[in-house]
């Protein structure tokens, strides 16, 4: 045994050189994803889809022909006060239902079919009674991510408020004197003709989290492969004989197995794929059986939990095999690092910076979390996420076998063996 004190170790420079580069890129990196993708989503939306339906019918006003949903409508997308921040998307009723209904929009306005012949009345009130408003309809989507949702609230109904007021302008120059003889009530009315009405366009049921069940549970299912990846890979290890297993106080060891780095990788997939049926079995029963959440779909969902753990885990496991005890790092980063800020769940696409949104395009959480939210409130429409999560799990599951698999090989071939130290090759007898 040694005589040297094990705390001489704190006097090496080269350790706390390595220790602090490691753990010092690592809050960094973690700070600029984090904190950088949300720090401003506001300055940094570009395009988030909002819905713009003008169902108004319109109005004969002095033998013409008057609709002011349709100028409306036309104010808004010709307005350059918000810039590029908001894509309108201008669109009928059904339309409109139906994109809410696959998060393909963050929110919408709508113009009601009598609202030129309620704006118009207002000129011809009469002197008693109070004259009623015509409406403006804002409609929220928590399904597709609170954050998004109330950007897309904020500007939709500041669009609904000016375009009040400009009808109320146009009115009153039409109007000209004709205006004083109207009762008090009437002629402030009159000036923002519009009262602005907020509803959820497309509501959810009550044990959905506003929206981020969907976000959480897939989060849940890439915790549990990443994590069991670590897992599954030490105990395979030790299985075979590479390395120890510390329980408590007790130190085991088994007999050495030789197998080669693919052999391994292959063992260490086979446990994931088969424990992660234990996995997305037990993630489901949780959620939905004893937390409750609020689900359909759920042989379908659960086919989906469980093929997420597997592709996530295998995926985990291919980094682990490549890179060693550093890949622990890389699977950190890779599967929680950059894929939580960029899982299109807490912020929107649309309001990250463009490295961010770059990342988010093969980012596995954002994919999952899309199919997640598709059948837990879209009726698991394909068009709705499904189908992307679906190609991109398999696009996932393709590129970490073939990348696992051409490393790890090569590594074989270059007859770079895990053998322990201390160990030495089994001796053979040539035959007589």
């Amino acid at each position: 045994m040694s005589g040297i004190p094990p705390f001489r170790v704190l006097r090496a420079k080269p350790l706390w050189i390595a220790n602090g580069v490691i753990t010092g890129v690592l809050a960094l990196l973690f700070t600029v994803f984090y904190v950088g993708a949300n720090i401003d989503p506001v300055g940094h939306m570009k395009n988030l889809p909002v819905g713009l339906v003008s169902a108004d019918k319109g109005a004969a006003v002095g033998g013409k022909q008057l609709n002011l949903g349709a100028q409306i409508s036309e104010s808004i997308t010709k307005s350059t006060v918000s810039g590029d921040k908001i894509d309108w998307k201008v669109m009928d009723e059904k339309e409109m239902k139906e994109e809410l209904g696959k998060g393909k929009l963050y929110g919408a306005l709508v113009v009601p079919t009598d609202f030129t012949s309620s704006t118009v009345a207002l000129t011809g009130a009469a002197t008693t009674g109070t004259p009623a408003r015509p409406t403006l309809t804002v409609l929220t989507n928590q399904s597709a991510g609170s954050v998004g949702s109330g950007l897309a609230r904020t500007a939709t109904t500041q669009a609904a408020e000016s375009a009040s007021l400009q009808v109320g302008k146009e009115l009153n120059a039409q109007g000209g004197s004709g205006q004083a003889k109207l009762p008090a009530a009437a002629r402030v009315l009159l000036a923002d003709p519009a009262a602005v009405k907020v509803k959820d366009g497309h509501p959810l049921d009550a044990h959905s989290g506003l929206g981020l069940t969907a976000f959480y549970y897939a989060l849940v299912l890439v915790v549990c492969g990443m994590l069991s990846a670590n897992v599954i890979s030490g105990q395979v290890d030790h299985a075979l004989g590479y390395t120890h297993n510390d329980m408590g106080p007790l130190r085991l060891h088994r007999p050495l197995i030789r197998a080669t780095r693919v052999q391994t990788l292959a063992v260490a997939g086979t446990f994931m794929a088969g424990l992660s049926l234990l996995m997305g079995t037990l993630v489901m029963a949780g959620a939905v059986g004893l937390m409750g959440m609020d689900a359909s779909h759920l042989p379908l969902l659960w086919l989906y939990s469980v093929c997420a753990i597997a592709v996530t885990g295998i995926g985990a496991l291919t980094l682990l095999a490549v890179f060693g005890t550093p890949g622990m790092l890389v699977v950190t980063l890779v599967f929680i690092g950059m894929a939580v800020p960029t899982a299109n769940a807490t912020t929107p696409l649309q309001a990250l910076p463009g490295f961010y949104r770059f990342l988010a395009e093969f980012e596995p959480l954002r994919q999952i979390t899309g199919g997640i939210r598709s059948i837990l409130y879209y009726d698991a429409q394909a068009d709705a996420g499904l189908t992307r999560g679906w190609v991109m799990m398999a696009v996932g599951l393709a590129a970490a076998a073939l990348f696992g698999f051409g490393v790890t090989g090569w590594y074989d071939r270059k007859g770079l063996h895990r053998i322990p130290a201390g160990t030495e090759p089994e001796k053979t007898t040539a035959p007589a």
